[in-house]
């Protein structure tokens, strides 16, 4: 039996909305419909019955779980970005979030990485996951590697992830393509 997750990753204020403190992608992810296209696969991936997950990326207060030597995360504690006790780390505004959702708090790009990600989807008998998010670049990238390795079918739905511009995005899924199945919303309501 194939049991399936939609997993969104990081459709945060930092990172999605305008104004985010570290808001790169939320250009591309507006001129794409990166939320809208979300809620549109939220909706049928709850309809289905999936199991829906919503990762983002943070940190507690004083930053104890912040990477210092990485180049990506070493100087967000400067701005407050990514900090869970603010706003920066709440759900795009539009993002349809609900009680039934699994949240997720990753402390680095993939959502497998120091997170209960997988004793959820094991304890819920999952095989599948469908997964979006924002960047294509780098959580999408580094998720659907790391489920890939742990054996999962990976299906990456374009329509709802960004980057930076449309050219990375582009690379990304062409990258991604190798070890996953690269679809469409219309798509999951085959699966």
């Amino acid at each position: 039996m194939i049991n399936t997750a939609f997993i969104g990753l990081d459709y945060i204020v930092d990172i999605t909305e305008e104004g985010g403190k570290i808001a790169s992608s939320a250009a591309h992810a507006a001129e794409r419909n990166c939320i809208d296209n979300a809620n549109k696969a939220l909706h049928i991936a709850r309809k289905k019955g999936w199991l829906t997950i919503l990762v983002k990326v943070g940190f507690s207060l004083h930053y104890y779980e912040q990477p210092k030597n990485s180049p990506m995360f070493s100087k967000v504690h400067i701005s407050n970005a990514l900090a869970l006790e603010g706003k920066g780390t709440n759900f795009h505004s539009a993002l349809d979030v609900q009680p039934t959702d699994l949240v997720i708090i990753k402390p680095r790009v993939s959502a497998f990485y120091g997170t209960m990600l997988e004793a959820a989807l094991r304890a819920n008998k999952i095989n599948r996951l469908v997964m979006a998010g924002v960047s294509s670049v780098w959580a999408v990238q580094s998720t659907v590697r790391d489920a890939h390795d742990r054996d999962y079918e990976v299906y990456v739905l374009e329509d709802a992830c960004a980057a930076i511009n449309e050219k990375m995005h582009q690379t990304s899924m062409e990258m991604l393509s190798i070890i996953a199945k690269i679809i469409h919303i219309p798509d999951m309501t085959n699966l």
